[in-house]
């Protein structure tokens, strides 16, 4: 497994080794004990799985809230997506700063967002399947989100055309109008 960092501290760049023939590739996505010998140790207990069907489908900026705060591991089954993740852990140097890569099932990339980031995802291919481990159960009381597109984030989500929002993400506040539960441990 390949792991890279990004320039938020926490947010990880996975890449699992494929091993491939004429029938199509094998790949362990998660490995517990050996990413526990690289520092990253975690317990997932849901799976998430969703499918966008339309090119510029945006999903997000969510969180969930402690204590049902959760660590995400997101991949691409099918199609490609654009993943992002913003730091909202107050005092942190990067407050307010986003990551995104691109994820695709032909890229295998998968990547980490730790607790005290938004996440969320543009899709840049029709039918696009988005597979996402998480530490905690999804809580409806701890459900939050930002707007994806404030200004004030800047995040440069490369979009053909109109994006395709749910009303919840729609009405999202600004994170200037935000009060974040999370805080930066340094």
């Amino acid at each position: 497994m390949q792991i890279e960092e990004t320039p938020l501290s926490g947010v990880l760049i996975l890449t699992p080794k494929r091993f491939g023939d004429d029938r199509g590739f094998f790949s362990e996505s998660w490995n517990k004990k050996l990413l526990a010998e690289h520092g990253i140790d975690m317990d997932f207990v849901q799976d998430n799985h969703s499918v966008s069907e339309t090119v510029n489908t945006v999903r997000g900026l969510h969180f969930q809230a402690p204590p049902d705060a959760q660590d995400k591991l997101v991949r691409c089954g099918q199609g490609a997506l654009f993943d992002v993740a913003v730091d909202i852990r107050k005092g942190s140097p990067t407050y307010g700063q986003w990551f995104g890569i691109e994820l695709t099932a032909e890229n295998g990339k998968q990547l980490l967002v730790p607790k005290g980031f938004l996440h969320g995802f543009s899709t840049r291919a029709p039918h696009t399947e988005i597979i996402y481990k998480c530490t905690d159960y999804y809580s409806p009381t701890a459900d939050g989100a930002v707007r994806f597109d404030d200004p004030d984030i800047g995040i440069a989500w490369d979009l053909t055309g109109e994006a395709v929002l749910s009303g919840k993400d729609a009405a999202a506040p600004l994170l200037k109008d935000f009060d974040s539960p999370f805080t930066w441990e340094g």
